[in-house]
């Protein structure tokens, strides 16, 4: 297919790589999302759902249609214990945040400024600064495209694990997202144990104040996609056993942990910074000066160079410390998803 016939997908990727597809669909209400994917589906076409487009690499254009998630709205209710709320996938995830707030609704301040939409929250169990999407999730609704049928999974029936859920594993490329319920507690309780929370006083902050430093603090670490092409933080913080950390932080005084369940959730940007790499380089593909768990396009990137650049720093981090990295973004090449690694 020659390029005059395809479609650039720059604009809707944060990392701003220029790839294309063959058919772009913008679906802007929630008819229209599930007639477009399941016609799609039937017709045995391939396509894939593109909400903001932070969390994907491209790295050949698509030979198929790419389906955009533009729905809106927000709904409220509440009981005489939480406040409940119905948002469409398409909705922007920090405006949410944003408009929680402007209602009084405290509960998700921990989790502004992460880019993307609602709807892509639920797939990976978005998280930052001690709170997870399924601390604040009641269910999720999605198409299952195998039978036509709208579902609905509460939250324990999603799965959730760290930047995990079933939709990433049994409902992979059968389910696409249509709206998210919340449920989010009248009674607040601030959760303030990560980083410049911590000099809160718990019985006086307030969720403005949380939100505030959180924005604050994500600006001056990560680098605006609009400036500099990233994807966010490119790899997961590895989780090992808690003897592996003891045993790394004899030999590293200064390795950063933090004790979760089954083990220990190491810091992955120190494990990158302490291998040397920021502004490490391939191609025109960097680690971050600022911010070593993000990779950012200096201009011109292409997907390869972003690719090879998180291969080099997978191996790297493994030779020096035994600690496999895994990233975060979805990979898309011609033909849909494919892995990182060994592909």
């Amino acid at each position: 297919m020659s390029a005059e016939q395809l479609h650039s997908l720059k604009a809707y990727n944060t990392f701003a790589i220029e790839h294309a597809c063959v058919s772009i669909i913008n679906a802007d209400s929630k008819g229209g999302l599930v007639e477009t994917c399941l016609g799609l589906h039937q017709a045995g076409k391939q396509f894939f759902v593109l909400g903001g487009g932070s969390n994907i690499l491209l790295t050949e254009d698509y030979l198929g249609t790419v389906v955009r998630i533009l729905t809106r709205g927000v709904e409220v209710s509440e009981d005489s214990s939480c406040y409940l709320l119905t948002v469409e996938a398409g909705e922007n995830w920090h405006e949410l945040v944003e408009y929680c707030l402007k209602l009084g609704i405290s509960g998700l301040e921990n989790l502004a400024l992460i880019p993307g939409t609602v709807g892509a929250a639920p797939i990976q169990n978005i998280g930052a600064y001690g709170v997870e999407f399924v601390d604040v999730c009641d269910w999720v609704e999605y198409l299952d495209l195998t039978d036509g049928k709208l579902k609905r999974f509460n939250a324990a029936e999603c799965d959730f694990g760290y930047r995990d859920s079933i939709f990433k594993r049994e409902l992979k490329g059968l389910a696409v997202i249509t709206s998210v319920g919340f449920k989010l507690s009248k009674r607040w309780q601030p959760k303030l144990d990560y980083g410049p929370l911590a000099r809160f006083d718990i019985e006086t902050v307030t969720p403005l104040q949380v939100f505030n430093c959180i924005c604050e603090t994500r600006m001056s670490k990560l680098p605006d996609p609009k400036v500099l092409g990233n994807a966010g933080s490119f790899f997961k913080n590895p989780i090992i056993s808690t003897e592996r950390y003891l045993a790394l932080q004899k030999q590293y005084p200064t390795i950063v942990g933090y004790p979760v369940d089954g083990g220990t959730k190491l810091a992955a940007g120190w494990l990158i910074d302490n291998a040397g790499l920021k502004g490490f380089a391939i191609g025109k593909a960097s680690v971050h000066e600022q911010q070593a768990l993000v990779l950012v396009n200096k201009g011109g990137a292409t997907g390869d160079d972003v690719m090879c650049l998180a291969r080099y720093i997978i191996e790297k981090i493994y030779t020096l410390f035994s600690v496999t990295l895994e990233a975060e973004p979805r990979v898309i090449g011609a033909q849909g998803e494919r892995e990182l690694i060994n592909d």
